[in-house]
């Protein structure tokens, strides 16, 4: 069926909207761009949409709200060198004397991999955020409160991590930094990376030193002994040891990747369009110590095997536990222990709720003692004895005499710590361990209650999890690789908004992530990472099936048209637009002759979708084919009506009309009213198989023919076995279509059996992964599947933009059979509070709207309310305009 509801509107989950209020007063960035004609073209080699020259093309963007300014004459230092091994540290440090306290000393500073900055012995910042070797971002720094009268040194440590990891792709080492010091009578001075800084090896870190793990580059090894100690104070004395830095040739305007020095492990070059350095766009992260709880557990470890082959290679067998270690703690927070020379000590201890952050502790023990510092994100006391079961988490320090205050270089997620201590004869005393915790700056504190104490654990423990996921990039989780997901990995950005009212993180996604778009024209679905870097080369040999994720670009679409729908801020989409009318052309480009594109023998790209809900590969071409026409019909013609871009706007969804037509031929079935993944293959294979992706979309985006959307419901509502159901990423996609559809109290109830009896919510005050998740092993117990959060928002509460930046919004209050509900929307517009008291037939409904917005309410057309009735939709729905910046009080007999 061909024909759309006209009011459907574009990526809003079924809400009544007006397509043409979208496309009103917005400006295309870069010029307008052309499409062969009005319809689609017939050649299967010529492109779907066509960007003109005028466009930004991926990797071309003309101006940049976020230019920094000027650098000059700051240079790109390094280590006075030809070759740099991985994980390599290197200290740069500046002696400089003020006459008087300054009244402002501000710049900018960046240091490839990442960097740690001191004033006068004080830790200032970490940093850089993660970001695509082409477009670097220098980080604000602001030296105003410690710089002092007199002499002052600034020092920094940078890690050159050599290694593709989760937070960085791939590059080259460099540390620029630049400041302006104003003194009260008005006398400027600047101080930038040139000669008269100096630099030194750090050898307590070993360079060379090899990876963690696939997607962790720093196994980190520190030696106090080799570390120059009070380096970062006045009255340090430089040795020979302190070398004049290599100058690198190399614009101060342009990331380190354009410099000269030679990249000796993956030889990257400069890149082929240029290599932009940009101002951060997001504040600095807060920092706030956290003890331990408890130690929880402790014992003796006697090694049968050298301990460094086992943390090298976990070889088997290699030590033997007892239990029966005695810890004496003369007051809180310290804990001292007799070692005896042969066996080691291993404590374990365990914080509240699970974060992400630097672990720290103090210890006074013999010179040479060693310190391997494990992390795990859960663990069953009596389990496995030592916490190296997480992806080779652990980090090893090396006592010099007498105490020693250790933090860790790079950060980890976790709620347990184990110190497991060796290689040391005598008493031992540690103390001030903790995690220096790190967390993104909301703008605003979130409020969400409700009346059920088991759903309110699924609502903290989701909130709980954006503080460790959502950081400088957005990711799935922090313990296993860190990395910047859309798809699955986008939905997040609900909650962002909503609880928040963040949205300069999410601009610097959409930014961000867009940036990772192949040459073909598809997106490597984490980015900045290496992971799918990595998997380009592996594809090509067949080395694995996990490529750059099709339907994660398909979801990115979604999520720039919902950043637009929240912010109105069409900035960061420039950048982004050619490169989702570029992904529009390869999967153009992918059609079979049966219309629809494929899941499988695509060459390098995958499909991902949610294997836990389908039985073959083959199984995921229903879904991916409705997903992808919801995208093209209702969120890319979103942004193209934005950007004023006709032409495209009307063949993109003409592409998705097609593919929704080829879709419905292909799986429909009639006799069912169902789209059924294995229909072309039932008579081989048996059995229906359903997926409630492919029924949630063709709910939420008007796919069934003839409006035929019985069976399909009651299909999400029962959940019979036919039917293969997503993982918790994805379970929101069920749940939309049940709220859509007035089934509220069955995804609540799910909420109570299933979320909030997760492990992790119980124990960690997270959400995990998977539906199942044991302790003591790689699985993620801190992911982004915040479904509880933004389904409270979104359909609960049911508050939708339905005009970009939220200059019009739709309410439609679901609170099923919750006695209380009383939470804040935090929109561009202004906050919404919605408080709801009492059961259905004597409910109390507050809504607190802001005054810049026009509001519309949905509810029953049963009740009867003192509003002005605007409209009617299905499901015996009204719609009533709501008064600009008022509180409204309503009695509702049917909600």
């Amino acid at each position: 069926m061909e024909s759309k509801t006209p009011d459907s509107g574009p990526a809003s989950f079924g809400l009544s909207v007006s397509r043409r209020s979208f496309f009103k007063g917005a400006a295309l960035a870069g010029g307008a761009t052309l499409l062969p004609g009005s319809a689609l073209a017939s050649e299967t080699t010529r492109p779907l949409c066509e960007i003109s020259p005028r466009t930004p093309a991926a990797g071309q963007v003309k101006a940049i709200p976020f230019a920094l300014p000027d650098l000059t004459p700051a240079r790109w230092l390094w280590y006075p060198s030809e070759r740099c091994l991985a994980n390599t540290v290197v200290l740069f440090r500046r002696a400089l004397a003020l006459s008087s306290k300054p009244v402002r000393a501000r710049g900018w500073i960046l240091g490839s991999s990442r960097y740690r900055l001191f004033v006068n012995g004080r830790r200032i910042q970490f940093g850089p955020a993660p970001s695509d070797p082409r477009f670097e971002e220098a980080d604000p720094v602001d030296l105003t409160s410690v710089l002092k009268s007199g002499p002052n040194v600034i020092g920094a440590e940078v890690l050159y991590y050599g290694h593709g990891e989760g937070t960085w792709p791939a590059g080259k080492p460099g540390f620029l930094f630049w400041l302006e010091t104003e003194t009260a009578d008005g006398q400027k001075q600047r101080v930038v990376s040139d000669d008269s800084w100096r630099c030194h090896m750090a050898r307590a870190w070993r360079p060379g030193q090899y990876k963690r793990w696939y997607l962790r580059a720093f196994q980190e090894e520190f030696d106090a002994r080799r570390y120059p100690h009070g380096w970062t104070l006045p009255d340090f004395k430089l040795n020979e040891d302190w070398l004049p830095p290599r100058l690198l040739i190399g614009s101060s305007q342009a990331s380190s990747l354009a410099t000269d020095y030679s990249d000796y492990a993956l030889d990257v070059g400069a890149p082929s369009t240029p290599a932009e350095l940009r101002a951060r766009t997001i504040p600095l992260l807060n920092e706030a110590c956290i003890p331990v709880s408890r130690l929880a557990e402790s014992l003796w470890v006697e090694w049968r095997r050298p301990p460094e082959e086992y943390f090298e290679c976990l070889v088997s067998d290699a030590y033997r536990i007892d239990r029966e270690l005695t810890v004496a703690s003369s007051r809180p927070g310290i804990w001292q222990v007799e070692l005896d020379g042969h066996r080691a000590a291993a404590l374990t201890f365990e914080f509240k709720e699970q974060m992400v952050g630097w672990p720290y502790f103090t210890i006074d023990a013999p010179e040479g003692t060693t310190i391997d510092l494990m992390v795990q994100e859960a663990h069953a006391p009596e389990g496995p004895p030592l916490l190296n079961t997480h992806f080779h988490a652990w980090t090893r320090f090396i006592c010099r005499a007498g105490e020693n205050r250790f933090e860790t270089f790079d950060f980890e997620s976790l709620r347990w710590l184990q110190l497991h201590i060796r290689n040391a004869q005598g008493p031992v005393t540690v103390r001030d361990v903790g995690l220096r915790r790190r967390q993104y700056p909301w703008p605003n504190v979130p409020r969400i209650q409700c009346g059920d104490p088991a759903i309110q654990k699924t609502l903290d423990a989701s909130l709980n999890t954006l503080h460790n996921s959502a950081q400088e990039t957005v990711v799935d989780g922090m313990g296993r690789e860190r990395q910047q997901y859309s798809g699955d990995g986008g939905h997040q950005l609900h909650g962002i908004y909503f609880a928040f009212g963040e949205t300069r993180l999410p601009a610097r996604f959409v930014r961000t992530f867009s940036q990772g778009m192949t040459l073909d024209g598809y997106f490597l679905d984490c980015w900045p990472a290496f992971d799918r870097l990595a998997r380009l080369m592996e594809r090509q040999l067949g080395l694995t099936s996990w490529g750059p994720l099709l339907d994660h670009g398909v979801g990115f679409n979604f999520d720039c048209c919902h950043f637009y729908l929240h912010t109105g801020d069409l900035e960061p989409l420039r950048e982004a637009y050619p490169r989702l009318l570029r992904f529009a052309n390869y999967l153009y480009s992918l059609r079979g002759s049966d219309g629809l594109l494929p899941v499988e023998d695509m060459g390098v790209p995958a499909v991902w979708m949610d294997h836990q809900a389908y039985q073959r590969p083959r199984h995921k071409q229903c879904a991916f084919n409705l997903y992808a026409a919801a995208m093209l019909e209702n969120a890319l013609p979103v942004l193209c009506g934005a950007m004023r871009d006709a032409r495209n706007q009307r063949a993109v969804r003409q592409f998705g009309a097609s593919l929704r037509r080829a879709a419905t031929r292909k799986f429909w079935s009639s006799d069912h009213g169902l789209f059924i993944n294995n229909l072309p293959w039932l008579g081989e294979e048996g059995q229906m198989r359903l997926c409630d992706r492919s029924l949630a979309t063709a709910l939420l985006y008007d796919q069934c023919p003839g409006n035929r959307t019985e069976a399909a419901v009651k299909t999400l509502v029962e959940t019979p076995a036919t039917m293969g159901q997503s993982y918790p990423c994805n379970a929101g996609w069920r749940y939309w279509a049940l709220a859509k559809y007035g089934h509220v109290r069955e995804v609540l109830q799910a909420l109570r059996d299933r979320w909030a009896t997760m492990p992790s919510v119980l124990l960690n005050n997270t959400i995990q992964e998977d539906w199942v998740a044991q302790p003591d092993s790689g699985a993620q117990w801190s992911h982004c599947a915040v479904v509880p959060l933004y389904f409270f928002f979104m359909s609960v509460a049911g508050i939708q933009p339905v005009a970009p930046g939220f200059q019009r919004f739709q309410i439609r209050p679901q609170p099923a059979d919750l006695e209380r509900l009383e939470l804040t929307a935090h929109t561009v517009s202004g906050p919404i509070i919605v408080e709801s008291q009492g059961l259905r037939g004597n409910r109390m409904l507050r809504l607190t709207l802001p005054p810049d917005a026009q509001g519309e309410l949905v509810l029953s057309s049963e009740e009867n309310i003192p509003l002005q009735p605007i409209g009617r939709t299905g499901q015996n729905l009204r719609h009533y305009r709501l008064p600009k910046n008022q509180t409204v009080t309503l009695m509702l007999r049917a909600t």
